[in-house]
């Protein structure tokens, strides 16, 4: 009973977290499941990926119902991410799983450290969170043009670089067990100029289709504890939910900054662990 419990709240920390923050959140995903839950690595990463697939949709139908995703980009990079999901699912497999959790913190210690670097440097873009996005206009990128009608023409290179991003970020999700919003947002502000709103809103469903294909790789090869993940995820669900209702009220600077310094400590804390 208490580790259904554990189980639960572990979820809904994770959901509440990437609801606050806008990304970044699933780095806690993998760390909860091993050290409360008590999962092995490789369980764990299995069931960080479907469970953070999960908590992306609800936050998807809910950016979708709003018409607050352009869709040719979003199916260009997604694609990316359900070919390379299940090849970094496929390459975690059988390797050393100390070695694995080293590579998952030195990740997570680059992202806690990105989230708190733009927090100082870009505060603003601290009160863009997954659970509230808005609609914006998308401006010429370096690959991408868009049209008098505000329509973006897209190019062989455009097409390539969002492809290359979204298999690079389904590469790492698949590895790692993360949801990649970390990639997937500065990438379409880079390579399309994407808003930060709809690349916000954009990156819910990358990392749904994503966690999805690497998903159904993890279940034909019977890596999916289904108890835990099931009710991880519903834990997921109620803390986006929960986040969602909060997140006008306290997302920000200081609250980027927070996670941030959490996602860092538990990074540390993970290599302090498998080396000593």
């Amino acid at each position: 009973m208490i580790e259904l419990v554990i189980t639960l709240i572990s979820g809904v920390f994770v959901g509440l977290s990437l609801g606050l923050t806008g990304g970044g959140g699933s780095n806690f995903a993998v760390p909860l499941l091993i050290y409360a839950v008590g999962m092995a690595p490789s369980q764990a990463m299995s069931a960080s990926l479907a469970s953070v697939a999960i908590i992306a949709a609800i936050g998807a139908s809910h950016a979708i119902r709003k018409n607050l995703i352009t869709w040719k980009p979003t199916l260009i990079f997604a694609v990316g991410g359900m070919v390379g999901s299940p090849i970094g699912l496929k390459l975690a497999h059988g390797l050393d799983e100390q070695l694995l959790l080293k590579g998952f913190a030195v990740l997570a210690l680059l992202v806690g450290s990105s989230m708190w670097w733009r927090a100082w440097r870009k505060p603003q873009e601290s009160n863009v969170v997954r659970a509230l996005p808005e609609k914006d206009i998308n401006a010429t990128g370096p690959v991408c043009s868009v049209a008098q009608d505000g329509k973006l023409t897209f190019t062989a290179p455009c097409s390539v670089a969002l492809a290359l991003a979204g298999l690079t970020t389904g590469l790492l999700a698949g590895f790692f067990g993360v949801g990649g919003g970390f990639i997937i947002v500065p990438a379409l502000m880079l390579i399309i100029r994407m808003g930060i709103h709809s690349a916000v809103a954009t990156s819910l469903v990358v990392i749904a289709l994503t966690g999805l294909a690497g998903s159904v790789y993890a279940i034909l090869n019977n890596r999916i504890v289904w108890s835990v993940m099931l009710l991880f995820a519903a834990g997921g669900v109620i803390g986006m939910s929960i986040g969602r209702h909060w997140a006008a009220k306290i997302a920000g600077p200081l609250l980027q900054k927070v996670f941030a310094t959490a996602v860092v400590l538990t990074a540390i804390t993970i290599l302090l662990k498998t080396t000593f």
